[in-house]
């Protein structure tokens, strides 16, 4: 590899991790109906996907640049640092999401929250949850990104080498991997019975997917002259690709509909479409569907208008806002049981958390980038309270 990693940074990526938590957010409240305006309703995949792909390729732009800049000790050891972070941020967010569980389902009398949440394993069994929950193996509802996040960093730790300088290396056998659950259906075990929800034996490849779309040199170089042609042969069958999914996809909200429209050799084919497993059609959609909007969705002067500043300041702290955001969605779902599960308080508890997640990020921005105090000049043009000019310094 003789590319470098750009200084520059893309605002696509934080503007479409952005999306990805506020639809994540509205799918985590059951029968929310802001939960049909997100990703999962126009197509195969989801919100899921997107987050994965792009904590790889963030996590590449990040730590690829550390590695060529420090060596790969320096920069595992900062890999490292991350997935700690991650793992500390896991314990404390199930902590506080069983404190808010638990305050909900006493004051809403016509739901079990804690049923829902997969939380009475814990009052049956504490001292077992406790160090499931310890050992990343007690996972209750909402709780499952940040542990498969933990297992994806400690590995790129191991293999940040390889991903900057031969990334085929980690691709054809992390692609093997994925291709070896589908047919065994390996998966790591959770407590207190089952398995993960987010298989990391299957999610790892849309990982170092991201990663490695985020190295400054194409996985595969090709002149620009056959890039577009490529681009102008693939653009019909991939807008194709993307329209079936689509009415697949509305038509299981008509399941009358869709049992008399499709073929049963097709549903065999294709069905179950599994979110564990990162089925072939999910993570088929989500690459074409990121292709597509990457090709029309270009760089330009909409990034910073307010919408998807809005967005990319969630984006920038996806982890704060994230862990957030799994404490707001009980919390909004109880506010829409209390009023009878009436629309506009649903639509109001889900709007109310969007913005509750914006102030935290808002308020992160300025904690970390405080803007520079501007000193008043007086009429001679030296700041009050100086009493000479003194030479300006760089550091």
């Amino acid at each position: 590899m003789t590319g470098q990693f750009s200084a520059a940074r893309d605002l696509r990526v934080d503007f479409f991790r952005g999306i990805a938590l506020v639809c994540m957010f509205w799918d985590h409240i059951p029968g929310n109906p802001l939960g049909y305006v997100t990703l999962r309703n126009i197509g195969l995949s989801d919100a899921a996907e997107l987050f994965v792909f792009l904590a790889g390729y963030g996590a590449m732009l990040a730590y690829g640049r550390a590695y060529l800049r420090d060596g790969y000790f320096p920069a595992s050891v900062k890999v490292l640092r991350r997935a700690w972070v991650l793992y500390v941020a896991h314990v404390f967010l199930l902590a506080q999401l069983m404190a808010v569980v638990f305050v909900a389902n006493a004051r809403v009398e016509t739901r079990d929250f804690i049923g829902e949440m997969g939380l009475d394993y814990f009052l049956n069994a504490p001292q077992s949850a406790l160090v499931g929950g310890v050992l990343l193996q007690f996972k209750p509802v909402l709780m499952d990104p940040l542990p498969l996040y933990v297992i994806l960093m400690t590995l790129m730790a191991g293999l940040l080498p390889l991903l900057v300088r031969r990334p085929w290396w980690v691709l054809v056998p992390s692609g093997l991997l994925w291709l070896l659950e589908k047919q065994t259906g390996l998966n790591l075990p959770s407590a207190p019975e089952g398995v993960w929800f987010f298989n990391p034996l299957a999610w790892q490849f849309l990982f170092f997917l991201g990663a490695c779309c985020a190295r400054p040199e194409p996985l595969v170089r090709l002149r620009a002259p056959d890039r577009l042609l490529l681009y102008r042969l693939l653009m019909p069958p991939a807008l194709l690709f993307l329209l079936a999914s689509l009415l697949l996809t509305l038509s299981w909200h008509w399941p009358a509909l869709h049992d008399a429209l499709m073929p049963a050799a097709l549903a065999q084919l294709i069905y179950p479409i599994s979110k564990t497993d990162l089925d072939l059609l999910r993570i088929a959609h989500f690459l074409v569907l990121a292709a597509v909007t990457v090709r029309l969705l270009r760089p330009g002067p909409w990034l910073e208008r307010r919408p998807a500043a809005l967005l990319r300041l969630l984006g920038r702290h996806s982890l704060e806002v994230f862990c957030l955001s799994v404490l707001l969605a009980p919390l909004a779902d109880a506010a829409g049981a209390i009023a009878g599960d009436a629309w506009p308080v649903q639509v109001l508890a889900g709007l109310a958390g969007v913005a509750l997640m914006t102030a935290l990020a808002a308020w992160l921005d300025a904690v970390r980038h405080p803007r520079p105090v501007a000193h008043p000049a007086t009429a001679g043009g030296t700041p009050q309270g100086t009493p000479h000019a003194a030479p300006v310094t760089s550091r």
